[in-house]
């Protein structure tokens, strides 16, 4: 058989297995699959499949597996890596998996499938009374798939750990089609080995996760947010140990910003309104949230705060008296992507480093990335309380966008030697996928890369799911479809 009359063939076959209307074919229908979010990357499918259930996707992977044809899972194609673009193979979108499992407001679980939008569980968690607390910019269109494939982190880690802590069990589809069932609320669990874990964050290189049992929690009763004004990031740093020593768990989060980023966010993103008088050489914003009966995160905060004051900790603070003032502070942190991208071109670098080595890290990767581009801006921003900054740079003024994007490789290496050398990690949230596979090779400990690699054989020794993403595993992966 020719390979057009075999993958005639095999379309057919999927084609009668998950209904004609659900395996798209056409270049204007394939085309909203085949760019990530960010537009750096762009790829190629034979064609898009949509099943619409975990039997549908077992039956589409053993097919495409059978017939030597890679499968590429996507989720809501909010992702920042180009873990979701097709290089060749086929597209499986689990946007039609969206179905509500169950919620369990004793086991403090929920189980939804993998195309479930994460707002959509948040809302679930809420009318049930619960709080399902992973949450980051895209949540209006992530899916809660991808989540669990990069291991998510967002706003609430301080407090509530990754998408990997959030887990509990999960249904996933294998390479050979199929279907392992650990689908547990099981709060303890010593039976082996802690299979769970090895899909999430494996970006769908080793399943498919097609549906999971979230934990849940009590929604808070009580909720503060501070706007913090302080002289540098080693102010934030000693602010930061001290609420934690001060309100352990209350301390919902703990986000960092540079004067640069509150200024543009000023400057950009319509509504916002500047939160203290003067300026100040970093600020932080603090959320305080409990669900006792009893709390009063209000005067917790202003406690707190009046003492961190007093003690020259902090030089200014505003703390919200309303859900909507609440909303009016955060937006000022979420609001600095969008800014950024009003700015002008931006190279990105999500990272981590021990939190006694953050301000470290902001002094030496801000100096030497304007030693290297004087008038580039650097913008290093985010979950200071989980080690977390997103360490972006705006191009200088004037300079032309495509010039200064041709210089990411250049600042990859600057920023992430400097990561490195602190014991940081280049992925903190986003994942590898494509952008930072080459990072992950120079940086990786070589033992950790050959167990990945060993694990990926053992999984899928065909190559066939989700190939060149995460690892760089022979010649076939030297180019990308940037």
């Amino acid at each position: 058989m020719t390979p057009t009359a075999a993958l005639d063939t095999l379309l057919t076959a999927l084609r009668d297995g998950l209904g004609a209307r659900h395996v798209l074919t056409d270049p204007d229908a394939l085309a909203p699959y085949l760019t990530e979010s960010r537009r750096l990357f762009t790829g190629s499918a034979l064609a898009v499949l949509r099943p619409g259930s975990t039997e549908e996707v077992a039956f589409a992977v053993r097919a495409c597996t059978q017939a030597g044809i890679a499968v590429v899972p996507l989720g809501g194609n909010t992702g920042l890596t180009g873990a979701g673009v097709p290089q060749g193979g086929v597209v499986l979108s689990l946007e039609r998996m969206t179905r509500l499992r169950a919620v369990d407001p004793v086991d403090a679980t929920i189980t939804v499938e993998a195309g479930m939008i994460l707002q959509d569980v948040q809302d679930a968690a809420e009318a049930a009374g619960m709080l399902f607390p992973l949450s980051y910019a895209s949540r209006g269109s992530a899916r809660i798939g991808g989540g669990v494939s990069t291991n998510a982190g967002g706003i609430a880690v301080l407090a509530y750990g990754n998408a990997r802590d959030l887990v509990l069990g999960l249904e996933v589809v294998l390479a050979d089609g199929r279907v392992w069932n650990g689908l547990k609320s099981l709060r303890k669990d010593n039976a082996g080995y802690d299979l769970k874990q090895l899909f999430i964050g494996s970006e769908g290189t080793l399943g498919i996760v097609t549906a999971a049992v979230l934990k849940l929690f009590p929604r808070p009763r009580s909720t503060s947010v501070a706007f913090v004004g302080l002289d540098s990031a080693r102010a934030a740093l000693d602010l930061f140990v001290f609420l934690r020593a001060r309100m352990d768990r209350d301390l919902t989060a703990f986000e960092y910003l540079p004067p640069f980023a509150l200024e543009i966010v000023l400057r950009h993103v319509p509504g916002t309104v500047r939160p203290l008088d003067g300026a100040h050489g970093a600020y932080a914003l603090i959320e305080v949230a409990s669900a006792r009966p009893d709390a009063d995160t209000q005067a917790e905060l202003e406690s707190a705060l009046g003492q961190a004051l007093a003690d020259g900790v902090i030089a200014d603070a505003t703390i919200a008296t309303s859900g909507a003032q609440n909303a009016a502070l955060w937006r000022l942190r979420e609001g600095i992507p969008e800014a950024q991208t009003r700015e002008g071109a931006s190279i990105k670098h999500d990272v981590s480093v021990p939190l006694s080595r953050l301000p470290a890290f902001l002094e030496q990767a801000g100096a030497a990335c304007t030693a290297e581009m004087p008038g580039l801006r650097p913008c290093g921003f985010g979950h200071f309380g989980d080690g977390n900054i997103h360490f972006n740079l705006s191009q200088p003024p004037g300079m032309a966008a495509a010039e200064f994007l041709a210089e990411w490789g250049r600042f990859n290496r600057i920023v992430h030697d400097i990561v490195h050398d602190l014991g940081g990690s280049i992925a903190a949230e986003h994942g590898v996928g494509l952008i930072k596979r080459e990072e992950l090779a120079r940086y990786g400990d070589p033992v950790g890369l050959d167990l990945m690699r060993r694990l990926k054989a053992a999984l899928d020794p065909e190559d066939l799911l989700n190939p060149g993403k995460v690892l760089i595993r022979d010649d076939r992966d030297a180019s990308t479809a940037r």
